[in-house]
């Protein structure tokens, strides 16, 4: 079963500062049919205004993922972490028992445009911690690198969750297939472009949600740079 979730219908929020697109039911924005996928929660496409960003906020028990498209977004939390994620990034942090972070675009002109993923994670009240590591073009270019798995496979950030996250760049004639054990999920997030997933149609900001499917087969590609998630429930 795959069901189309074009990008039209997300939730939508418009700060002035900070224009967010929600995947799933988050803020003032809620819809009882889109609570999350599997271990998936949150999935907001954020664009921040220069000199803008997010204050000190503290998050528990949840896994939360930062992709950088465009810009970059300083991170300062009570870890004592102070860093910089430009595109190419992946951050993991794990709240666990309590964290608190601000999020910046200190740029004097240029947004930050990014996704911020949060996912569920299997057990609560783990120690707090922070991963960033880079993944170069070359890598995810015709085909799905793994960038964020539960046990840090091939040079992915280490999750606490039962989910697994691929990131790709397409370009016309290229494919690629993602097999699915009995039993999980997964969500594809186009990004930018335009390909099929398993047949259906998705462009900029579109995504598809799978359950009972073998494989996730991505093909018909035009410059296309996806997001796709393996997913227990």
């Amino acid at each position: 079963m795959i069901t189309l979730r074009p990008s039209r219908e997300r939730g939508h929020a418009d700060h002035g500062w900070l224009k967010s697109f929600h995947s799933f039911s988050f803020a003032g924005y809620y819809d009882p049919k889109h609570m999350g996928w599997g271990k998936l929660r949150v999935i907001n496409e954020d664009w921040i205004a220069p000199g803008k960003g997010f204050g000190t906020h503290g998050h528990r028990d949840m896994e939360i993922l930062t992709y950088v498209l465009q810009g970059a977004l300083a991170h300062k939390d009570s870890l004592g972490n102070v860093k910089v994620i430009p595109p190419g990034d992946v951050q993991r942090m794990s709240a666990g028992t309590g964290v608190q972070h601000s999020e910046f675009n200190h740029a004097p002109d240029d947004t930050t445009h990014l996704l911020q993923i949060w996912i569920e994670p299997n057990v609560k009240g783990v120690k707090p911690s922070y991963e960033q590591t880079t993944f170069a073009d070359s890598a995810k270019q015709d085909r799905l690198c793994l960038v964020a798995s539960p046990d840090g496979a091939q040079g992915s950030v280490t999750l606490h969750a039962d989910a697994r996250l691929y990131a790709g760049l397409f370009d016309a004639g290229q494919t690629a297939a993602l097999a699915l054990a009995t039993g999980r999920k997964a969500y594809v997030h186009l990004v930018r472009g335009a390909l099929k997933v398993n047949g259906v149609a998705l462009h900029t900001g579109d995504a598809a949600l799978l359950a009972d499917e073998q494989q996730v087969a991505l093909t018909e590609a035009q410059e296309a740079e996806v997001l796709v998630f393996d997913l227990g429930d």
